[in-house]
């Protein structure tokens, strides 16, 4: 069998990857490269084809010590920009070897876990603060006066039940992650997971003033799914209309089967959240499923919130390989649909 020729190994990598002489001028560029960096980029030199200053500062320590250096490099596009990193070898015999890997993922990855920590230190810092404070002050004189020291102690409760219902949030959220790729196929009555959620929060919305009204037909069919999760994916949209639709005075939960849905194949179902509360601002859609993220942060925090609901709901819906759609206007109230799938999909 004949050897492999370097020109056809260099073009089957996936990789982007340049051959250079020993002057740093590019000889031969495989597709990937050509694409990223273009394709009048054979006959360039190194530093014209790199112009940021990291991967200039590598190319020197490469030239003047040998061996192989890496760099980060980025690519600023229209609507993204995408970071790499360059890895410059220059072996004994002269001319270089340069490879870039794009390694936005793995960076946007480790930015999404240091702001998951920072907000979790952050969560938990303060009722911690809260509690110490009240237990200082409690151990000192006032703790003698038991008007100060019942008023304390409920502060004190409400503190320790939001960092509890904090925990179990990230509890959860971190159970549906690992059961991402679990397709569940269970059949499930969505009919039933509503009006028991219903029953559940029947107190709350009572206490909230706010009527909870259901449109759902008797023929509606099930899907195939984890009642648990789904449970608590309509629990969490019926609790969070209770807190930010309240001033609607009504929230209306109904059923739809759709032949067809963008996105999935085959039927679906939906179900529908809607309030006619105060609604928010469309530009604050895309993020509403973040981790932490509110739009009033003092009012989550107020109502007991954790900032982490909806994050949850997305996951568990991805899970069930459906969409949640959102809408909302400021004055307006706010529609979630949880769209899922009649059949398991692929």
């Amino acid at each position: 069998m004949p050897a492999i020729s370097v020109p056809a190994l260099l073009h089957a990598l996936p990789d982007p990857v340049l051959l250079a002489d020993g002057d740093g001028y590019v000889t031969d560029a495989n597709p990937a490269a050509r694409e990223l960096l273009g394709a009048g980029v054979p006959g360039l030199h190194l530093r014209a084809v790199f112009r940021q200053p990291e991967v200039s500062a590598a190319l020197d320590r490469v030239a003047r010590d040998g061996g192989v250096a890496e760099a980060d490099l980025l690519f600023s596009g229209e609507s993204t920009d995408t970071r790499w990193r360059v890895t410059l070898y220059c072996p004994a015999g002269g001319g270089w070897v340069v490879s870039l890997r794009d390694v936005s993922e793995i960076v946007a990855a480790e930015a999404q876990r240091r702001d998951f920590v920072a907000n979790v230190s952050h969560e938990l810092r303060s009722p911690l603060t809260v509690l110490a404070g009240f237990i200082e002050t409690l151990q000192g004189t006032a703790g003698a006066d038991p008007d100060t020291r019942a008023e304390f102690l409920d502060i004190m409760a409400q503190e320790a039940a939001r960092m509890t219902g904090l925990v179990a949030d990230l509890l959860s959220l971190s159970r549906v992650e690992n059961a991402q790729r679990i397709r569940p196929r269970d059949p499930v009555s969505p009919d039933a997971v509503v009006r028991a959620t219903v029953a559940a929060l029947r107190p709350q919305a009572e206490a909230a003033g706010v009527r909870v009204d259901l449109d759902l037909p008797a023929d509606l069919p099930e899907v195939p799914g984890d009642h648990d999760q789904l449970v608590q994916v309509f629990c969490n949209l019926l609790e969070n209309a209770l807190k930010y639709g309240a001033r609607g005075g009504r929230v209306e939960i109904s059923g739809t089967q759709l032949a067809q849905v963008a996105g999935i194949d085959g039927p679906a179902v939906r179900i529908r959240v809607q309030d006619w509360g105060e609604g928010v601002d469309p530009v604050y859609i895309p993020r509403l499923t973040e981790r932490f993220f509110r739009v009033d942060k003092a009012r989550s925090r107020e109502s007991g919130g954790t900032g982490l609901g909806l994050a949850i709901v997305k996951h568990i819906v991805a899970r069930h390989r459906g969409r949640l759609v959102i809408r909302s206007q400021p004055g307006q109230g706010a529609c979630f649909d949880v769209l899922l799938p009649l059949a398991p999909q692929g």
